[in-house]
């Protein structure tokens, strides 16, 4: 018996907007995308919705649930706590690159960092935070260029704290193991200093350096809750991350980082992201995607 096209993109008068092995209808899109939202102020509309789709049906299959329905109806009820988290980690983009926009390491190295290491030389505090720090490549790369300048870095104030949502990137970040792919954007120089090629369950890896490893604080955080800091930051990493949130988010998190940079701190951001909102009165743009914050322009 065959249907027409227009009774098989409607389920029971909801429209399907992704078809395959378990049908995502426009409810099933519009509650996952309330939660994730709730859950992590990512959003997601319906051109998403193919993304969705092939992010979550395997797992549903893997699951043994009948489709989107029932997998929706588990992540919003207080027994699908675990699942739910897990949803978040299927759909958070974790694309990363030991360098990735160099010009902000480069930028990095000659115009910001040669003030931290002499103020940490006399005795001051310097940290740099990687606000989303998927697998480790992006904060092993802001330490990577530390070491390069400051040897001995580890008996000084100098830390890197580096943050993600997901638990199981971070986990990949602190064995910080790479396959030889990863490091084609590291110079042979680095990679032959700072790298071993280790056995990984059969797989050749490249395994970083411990003293690399020490310099960094790995932490679970969520850009939407409360931040549990103390002290301010002289550098920010937070690239390709505020894209996925809407705009009043956008401006929140923005303001929340001008609210913990130091004077003349410095804000790296994804080359397609601006700094909006009051906030954007509260930096100097100074380069491709690199700011500077003025603590007397919000004075006034």
């Amino acid at each position: 018996m065959t249907t027409s096209l227009a009774t098989d993109q409607r389920l029971n008068g909801n429209e399907c907007l992704a078809s395959g092995e378990f049908p995502l209808t426009r409810r099933d899109l519009t509650e996952i995308s309330a939660m994730i939202y709730a859950d992590a102020g990512i959003y997601l509309n319906e051109s998403k919705a193919s993304l969705v789709y092939s992010r979550l049906s395997k797992h549903i299959r893997r699951l043994g649930l009948s489709g989107f329905r029932e997998y929706c109806e588990l992540v919003a009820s207080p027994a699908g706590a675990a699942e739910r988290r897990e949803m978040l980690s299927h759909l958070t983009t974790n694309f990363t690159r030991f360098f990735r926009e160099n010009h902000h390491f480069e930028h990095m190295r000659t115009d910001v960092l040669p003030e931290l290491i002499e103020r940490a030389k006399r005795g001051g505090r310097v940290r740099i935070w990687s606000a989303a720090s998927s697998d480790g490549q992006e904060p092993y790369s802001i330490a990577l260029t530390v070491l390069q300048m400051f040897p001995n870095v580890m008996d000084y104030d100098f830390r890197i704290l580096a943050t993600d949502i997901d638990p199981k990137i971070l986990a990949v970040a602190r064995q910080g193991a790479y396959d030889a792919t990863a490091l084609e954007t590291v110079s042979p120089e680095m990679r032959r200093q700072w790298f071993k090629e280790v056995d990984d369950g059969g797989r050749r890896k490249w395994q970083i350096d411990d003293k690399v490893k020490r310099l960094i604080t790995y932490n679970e955080l969520n850009l939407m809750a409360q931040w549990p800091f103390k002290g301010k930051f002289d550098i920010i990493f937070c690239r390709n991350v505020v894209i996925y949130f809407d705009e009043p988010t956008q401006v929140k998190i923005w303001q929340r980082f001008a609210d913990l940079m130091t004077d003349n701190g410095h804000l790296y951001i994804g080359h397609s992201e601006r700094v909006s909102g009051p906030a954007k009165d509260q930096f100097d743009n100074i380069g491709v995607t690199t700011y500077r914050y003025n603590s007397r322009r919000r004075a006034s």
